[in-house]
């Protein structure tokens, strides 16, 4: 497992939180350790791709990128 920080757009509110918590908890294998607005912190497997989690998060309408 590796822990990893996002630079997440686009977010400005709780319901944006709540929208990125929800992508991100949908991952399999993901932890989400830290939403907040503008960014999140997670664990996730080696093995899995960054791209599969940017995807997630503009399936739900959020821009981010790894810091």
């Amino acid at each position: 497992m590796k822990d990893l920080t996002l630079h997440i757009d686009g977010m400005h509110c709780g319901a944006c939180v709540r929208r990125v918590t929800q992508a991100l908890s949908n991952i399999p294998n993901a932890q989400v350790l830290e939403v907040r607005v503008g960014g999140a912190r997670l664990s996730v497997p080696d093995t899995l791709a960054p791209s599969t989690i940017l995807d997630a998060l503009a399936k739900s309408g959020y821009s981010a990128h790894l810091e």
